[in-house]
């Protein structure tokens, strides 16, 4: 292990944030006074790196052993977190374990402790069960975002994990709703509750669009008038979304796709690509409500309204989110019925405009990564050098174990791809290609 990085301040500024908000200054201050606190903020507030700091803080560089377990309810949360985890420079293994990925990977990946484990209640509970991971070290719990965790189904496995443990020193829960009663099976009597969910107003403009035709060209009419923005549309069923995908494809509108159908490395490329902007547009069941990774958004739209308030709630904090504005449209049929929770929502009429135009990024995937010993910088060098771009035809750069992900002009991606397949990049020769775009 390297030297760890455990100064708070030398982790922002690795991380290029200068200042932290009221709900993280807060949480830092609790969790470093109290041995178990519960965080309820809206969805991109700012959550993971509020419990990270203060919780890393506590770990002891001389134990080389699992000593930080976060749970959580989704692959794409585990994998976010654990990408937070590496850009916070610490110093410290973690790994995330997931439903979807090699069990026999992770086998080989946890015989070497990781200091943060985290992972799926799921997941964790089998690799405890085949005495893969150390309980005795673990000091510090986070279960974020619980209540989902027992949505989905997880309330035997967490169970199981928390009998497990012999005594955790610090237990930290995260909520980005407000819900009932904290299972007794947790043991969080006395707990510090810092309630961010009232004092938190975002700038969100709630419209209904009445559709007296064909709500997918109601769809149309609306995306027209966003221009360029960035959004995500959701959708109840992922039938309904794939027919909305085919007709925007035969629209020629770029756009990808995120649902729980689909294979675990093609939703993390297309959350890639949202991410890095070689995709504005977004296409999701409620998978996407909550616990993943993606930039801020200027709207949302609803193109079937959710069963429940509490996930049109979620679905909209998607947008307007840390004190910036954002909109919420909800498509609505002749014969649609109002759900009692949007009877409020004002009308509006869609403005017509010149249309979409065409992205300025797509994305190139490299074969290699940390595991080749690679960094961003090794990465920009190649492009940059043999790949003939400028630097600002550069974006985001995505460094994973084994590959990395890297937007580049549009212009120039046929062209930069041609020259850098094939090429070594450190010791290794990688093959470089384009994604492929819906």
């Amino acid at each position: 292990m390297t030297n760890p990085i455990k100064n708070q301040a030398e982790i922002l500024e690795k991380m290029e944030i200068e200042q932290l908000n009221p709900m993280q200054t807060q949480a830092i201050s609790a969790i470093e006074s109290s041995t178990k606190v519960l965080i309820l903020s809206p969805t991109g507030t700012g959550k993971t790196l509020a419990y990270l700091l203060p919780l890393i803080d506590r770990i002891d560089p001389d134990i080389e052993s699992t000593q930080l377990l976060i749970l959580v309810p989704a692959r794409e949360l585990a994998i976010q977190i654990e990408q937070v985890i590496r850009n916070m420079g610490t110093g410290y293994k973690v790994n995330a374990v997931y439903g979807g990925r090699s069990g026999s990977k992770e086998k080989i990946e946890l015989t070497h402790a990781p200091t943060i484990l985290v992972g799926t209640p799921g997941r964790v509970a089998d690799h405890i069960r085949r005495s893969r991971v150390n309980l005795k070290t673990i000091k510090n719990l986070v279960i974020d975002e619980y209540d989902k965790s027992l949505e989905v189904g997880f309330e035997k496995e967490m169970k199981e994990i928390l009998a497990a443990l012999p005594n955790p020193e610090r237990k930290v829960l995260t909520s980005a709703t407000q819900k009932g009663q904290i299972p007794k099976f947790i043991k969080f009597g006395d707990a510090v509750c810092l309630d961010f969910l009232e004092s938190s107003t975002p700038a969100l403009e709630l419209s209904w669009i009445k559709s007296s035709a064909d709500p997918s060209d109601t769809l149309l009419d609306v995306l027209n008038s966003l221009g360029d923005k960035r959004g995500i549309i959701f959708f109840n069923i992922k039938n309904t979304l794939n027919r909305m995908s085919e007709l925007l494809y035969n629209q020629h509108i770029d756009h990808t796709c995120f649902y729980g159908g689909m294979e675990q490395v093609e939703r993390e490329r297309s959350l890639i690509q949202f991410r890095n902007s070689s995709q504005r547009i977004l296409l999701a069941t409620d998978l996407a409500a909550r616990g993943i990774d993606i930039p801020e958004l200027d709207y949302i739209i609803h193109y079937e309204m959710p069963s429940r308030e509490e996930e049109f709630i979620h679905r909209n904090g998607r947008t307007a989110r840390m004190n910036a504005g954002g909109s919420a449209f909800c498509l609505r049929g002749v014969e649609d019925r109002v759900p009692i929770y949007a009877q409020e929502i004002k009308s509006i009429e869609v403005e017509r405009s010149v249309g979409i135009p065409k992205n300025q990024w797509r994305t190139l995937f490299i074969s290699g990564g940390r595991r080749d010993k690679i960094s961003k910088g090794d990465i920009v060098g190649l492009l940059i050098k043999k790949g003939g771009l400028n630097s600002d035809e550069l974006g985001m750069i995505e460094l994973k174990t084994d590959c990395a992900y890297v937007a580049v002009s549009y212009t120039k991606a046929n062209q930069t791809c041609h020259r850098v397949n094939n090429q070594r990049l450190k010791k290794k020769k990688v093959r470089v290609y384009l994604l492929a775009t819906l």
